[in-house]
């Protein structure tokens, strides 16, 4: 799986877990861009990317991500 791929895979996640399909994901994307991406959908949105992608991330790997590459980035180590 490539990058272009689990960013397709992850603005599904996205969409499907802030419910607002319009969402559309880039590798730049952060929190700020997304009205819906708060503190408490971040935990739901770590949860879900962690069971879509059979991964479990450590809390310095969610606190190093500055953008939605970075999580990319982390996922394609595991």
């Amino acid at each position: 799986m490539d990058k272009n791929e689990i960013l397709t895979k992850l603005t599904g996640l996205f969409r499907e877990e802030l419910d607002n399909e319009e969402i559309v994901l880039n590798f730049e994307t952060t929190a700020e861009d997304i009205e819906e991406w708060d503190s408490l959908s971040h935990i739901q949105l770590i949860v879900a990317v962690e069971k879509a992608f059979g991964v479990r991330f450590t809390s310095s790997e969610i606190q190093s991500w500055n953008n939605v590459g970075e999580m990319i980035d982390c996922i394609l180590t595991k």
